[in-house]
């Protein structure tokens, strides 16, 4: 799924932000939940399997393989090609810590 398809679905998407407790304090999506990728098989019923699923990370690399993970446990997911860096390319908004503007890093 590209960047902007998925922003403009949020409101009827589970986004799932895979990235590391740094990585996510200085900017993620807002309403993302975050469940680092090391976390998904321990927190599998925190995930809402009646919304669409979208994974994302810095770059894609690490959601792809988290969607992959998903999909065959029979999840119904998608990956947010080119994750938050292409977010931020895209001009999307990116939430911080402490109502502050987010940053990918």
């Amino acid at each position: 799924m590209d960047p902007r398809s998925a922003y403009g679905k949020r409101d009827v998407l589970q986004i799932i932000d895979v990235r590391e407790h740094g990585e996510w304090k200085a900017g993620h999506i807002d309403g993302a939940q975050h469940i680092p990728m090391g976390e998904i098989p321990a927190r599998l019923d925190e995930i809402d399997v009646d919304k669409p699923l979208v994974a994302i990370c810095r770059s894609g690399s690490r959601s792809a393989q988290v969607t992959q993970f998903l999909r065959d446990k029979g999840f119904d997911i998608d990956n947010l090609g080119g994750g938050m860096k292409a977010w931020a390319k895209a001009g999307l908004p990116i939430a911080g810590s402490g109502g502050r503007a987010g940053k990918v890093v």
